[in-house]
């Protein structure tokens, strides 16, 4: 199966410790699927975030869903770093 391309997702190395953002920012998909996860809409993503718009949002879904244990792993850390 060749690899999915993602228009509006990069990595830069030493960027966010090189996961995956959305272009152009500094916002990583995890944050956008952390949101989502804590029940926020797509809408209540690009109110907390007005730099991105609902194509980025939808995007940064499809890499969840293609990269789902990635994703759950850095939430889960980041999750438990602000419960400490």
């Amino acid at each position: 199966m060749p690899a999915t391309q993602y228009r509006y997702l990069t990595n830069i190395p030493g960027v966010r410790s090189g996961r995956t953002i959305i272009e152009g920012t500094r916002i990583g998909v995890h944050d956008v699927i952390a949101v989502i996860v804590n029940g926020a809409s797509v809408d209540d993503v690009c109110r907390s975030y007005p730099d991105v718009t609902r194509a980025q949002v939808y995007e940064c879904l499809a890499y969840y869903e293609d990269n789902r244990a990635e994703i759950d792993s850095i939430v889960a850390r980041q999750m438990s770093a602000d419960l400490q």
